[in-house]
């Protein structure tokens, strides 16, 4: 293949996955950002964290997981360890049904990271002692709600 035929291929293919998470829906999530701003800088501060649900069919891990006050941007994506306390959806044999919700969990992040094999990566361990259900429409993370489908096997990070 030729070397200039080859960058286009590679230049359009990178284009395409990150077009997968900005569609048009990135002005609707830009237009709720000052709102979420506002309330995560308002978030009492105490000894939880602020936990989003991200399903993906194909993945292992749990979601997102920031401190109180953080912004979505600093959160890690976590293994839950679950020998306390089940996951929401676990608990209720529904998996995945709560995509996108957001919870305030109780817990603590352990320092040891779990491998996650669909994705070769390793995320760190949530072990989880309970949770209440905060939102299950809250203000999105991500530049595009196709980021939340559970086919699409694109990570995006929080912004």
């Amino acid at each position: 293949m030729h070397p200039r035929l080859f960058k286009l291929l590679a230049l359009s293919t990178a284009l395409a996955m990150q077009a997968g998470c900005q569609t048009p829906q990135w002005r609707d999530a830009q237009a709720g950002r000052p709102a979420m701003i506002a309330a995560i800088a308002a978030e009492p501060e105490g000894d939880y964290f602020i936990g989003r649900r991200f399903f993906k069919t194909e993945y292992k891990f749990w979601g997102f997981v920031r401190r109180p006050r953080q912004s979505w941007s600093e959160a890690k994506l976590v293994m839950l360890n679950e020998q306390s306390k089940l996951a929401p959806d676990r608990e209720t044999n529904t998996i995945g049904s709560d995509n996108g919700f957001e919870y305030r969990l109780y817990g603590k992040l352990s320092g040891d990271t779990v491998y996650e094999p669909a994705s070769n990566g390793f995320y760190p361990e949530f072990v989880l002692r309970n949770y209440e259900l905060s939102s299950r429409a809250p203000g999105a993370i991500f530049r595009s709600s196709n980021c939340l489908n559970p086919e699409v096997r694109i990570i995006p990070n929080p912004y």
